[in-house]
């Protein structure tokens, strides 16, 4: 079965914690090196270890090196880590009040409640000598807060396994060693963004660049002078840099995730910077599962090797050593997504949400092939769809935000006319410069949604 793991994975995380393999290199680019980042990590333990405390800490740094340290003292043993889906007065209280925390280790000043400890990257207490433990892969290592659509929070817990594991085969997938430098233009309080510029620079020995640009002009001028091999973005960074050629890139590798990446974009950017970039498809709860790279030809994904998956009424099945121990699994040890997939010879095409299925007048409507189908057309760059509630009544009305200063939305009408039945036809279609995006790359639903209300 491809989803269990060798005994090497748990090798390599026992070599992680002894100390680093080259002390000196850099971790950040023209910052900590990773001996700093041990050091750093071994005075955490020291300040952590109570010994009965299970309070777990709220990691609220901004610089990568003390996150990797933070990280690194959670796998030897210490406290289990919070990473917060926001920085504000309110998110930090309401996460308090979840899990109780009392400590937390920032580089900078946050809100935190007034009766939290907060340790800096350079505590008093020193350490005399490493002492990382030996790592227990089931043991857990982070709770990651998600800001729902209706403004409360998601939790998910990750073991240790759950993310060194997926990290370590990153590394080994992609290839990844001492040689690279990762430039992210994601933050590390996503998962996507965590795995591939702080856990990813650990167990690879690669350096991570110490910004997280999101201009084009800004991202092309730091994989230029900061020497990046790897670029790891999100869907909307790659729609801005379509028209960039970044002159003087030592890029082998590009990255997307966090949500479909268009083909346009995709090709856009293999065409004008010879890199082709591998789509990796997963979510926070399951970590990654599958990639397609266009420029291969590839409109299908491949499953990790370390991933099994089926298809249960149109659903995606997933078994990985990567999966969220708060999800719950079938009889086979799967977890079934709410992605409809079509099994191909070579793995699975993505045919949208099951619950991008919503009804009108009592009939089915799929707002991803609407979407889809408007994205088909000339000058619309990208597309919201959604299904909004009827003033005073129980009805839902189909609503489209098009991103595009030159769409015509009575040619889209027409369009969509002869294509869809009058029912599925969207009742509102408004045009807008850029479509609200989350600091994820994600889209920003509740900002979309207030669009329509005015």
């Amino acid at each position: 079965m491809s989803g269990l793991l060798s005994g090497a994975e748990q090798a390599a995380l026992e070599t992680l914690v002894r100390g680093p393999k080259f002390p000196e290199r850099e971790f950040v680019r023209s910052g900590r090196s990773f001996a700093e980042v041990y050091a750093m990590a071994a005075r955490f333990r020291v300040m952590l270890d109570s010994g009965e405390q299970a309070t777990p800490v709220c990691l609220g740094a901004e610089d990568k090196a003390v996150m990797a340290a933070a990280l690194l003292a959670s796998l030897g043993g210490s406290p289990e880590l919070l990473l917060p889906y926001g920085f504000s007065v309110r998110a930090l209280a309401r996460m308090q009040q979840v899990t109780g925390f009392v400590t937390a280790i920032a580089d900078v000043d946050r809100d935190f409640p007034g009766d939290v400890q907060v340790l800096g990257p350079e505590p008093e207490h020193s350490a005399d000598s490493a002492i990382l433990s030996t790592p227990d892969v089931q043991a857990g290592l982070l709770r990651i807060f998600t800001g729902g659509s209706t403004g409360s929070p998601q939790i998910w817990a990750k073991t240790v396994g759950n993310i060194f594991f997926e990290a370590l085969f990153l590394a080994r997938h992609f290839s990844i060693t001492g040689q690279d430098c990762i430039l992210a233009t994601i933050s590390p309080y996503h998962i996507y963004g965590l795995l591939f510029s702080v856990v990813l620079p650990l167990v690879s020995g690669a350096t991570v660049t110490a910004d997280t640009p999101s201009f084009p002009a800004e991202i092309a001028g730091a994989v230029r002078e900061q020497g990046a091999t790897i670029l790891a973005a999100v869907p909307a960074h790659y729609r801005a840099l379509r028209e960039t050629e970044i002159e003087g890139s030592r890029l082998r590798l590009a990255v997307s995730s966090a949500g479909m990446l268009a083909e346009t974009d995709s090709q856009a950017f293999f065409n004008r910077n010879g890199v082709g970039v591998v789509e990796v498809y997963g979510s926070t709860e399951t970590g990654g599962i599958a990639t397609r790279n266009r420029s291969l030809g590839e409109s299908h994904f491949t499953a990790f090797p370390t991933v099994d998956w089926k298809i249960r009424k149109d659903c995606l099945g997933v078994r990985s050593p990567y999966i969220s121990p708060d999800l719950t699994l079938d009889g086979d040890g799967f977890f079934i997504a709410a992605d409809r997939v079509e099994a191909c010879s070579s793995g699975f095409l993505l045919k949208g949400r099951a619950d991008s299925v919503t009804k009108v007048g009592g009939k089915r409507v799929d707002l991803e092939e609407i979407r889809m189908l408007i994205r088909e057309q000339k000058d619309v760059v990208d597309c919201v769809v959604l299904s909004l509630p009827e003033p005073g009544g129980r009805e839902h009305q189909i609503a489209a935000l098009i991103q595009g200063q030159a769409v015509g939305t009575d040619l889209i009408k027409k369009f969509l006319a002869d294509r869809l039945e009058p029912y599925a036809l969207p009742r509102v279609i408004k045009t807008i410069d850029s479509i609200p995006l989350k600091e994820n790359g994600k889209y920003d639903r509740q900002a979309i949604e207030r669009l329509f209300l005015v």
